[in-house]
């Protein structure tokens, strides 16, 4: 059987997770089918704490594959921040050609203006 679950890496008191597709019977740090993200506990500042490929992630839940209780609440973080980032992505493009519209509609005033005989 097939799970999803964190490998640890990182030093002593530092811990670093890789978010591993792996045979249940594996060592947890041991042998893994596919890497698939990372979890950093401990990020501060701007330093990225979470990262899954989504894709790949949801190919092997298709297939069958476990995920763990801590990885699954993972998951729920980042497709939570995934669709705020797209939610957040949508609003700007939609602010974006009126942005546009309005510097075009000033662009064309001044260039009437520059070109006024004066």
């Amino acid at each position: 059987m097939v799970t999803i679950r964190l490998a640890r890496r990182g030093g002593k008191r530092k811990p670093f997770y890789h978010v591993t597709v792996a045979e249940r019977s594996a060592k947890r740090d041991g042998r893994f089918i596919e890497r698939v993200g990372f979890y950093n506990p401990i990020a501060r500042g701007r330093e990225e704490e979470l990262r899954l490929d989504l894709e790949r992630l949801d190919y092997w839940l298709s297939t069958g594959a476990q995920p763990t209780d801590r990885v699954r609440q993972l998951v729920g973080r980042w497709r939570k921040t995934v669709a705020e980032q797209a939610l957040a992505a949508a609003s700007d493009d939609a602010e974006a050609p009126v942005a546009t519209e309005t510097s075009a509609a000033e662009t064309s005033v001044n260039d009437e203006m520059s070109s006024a005989p004066g």
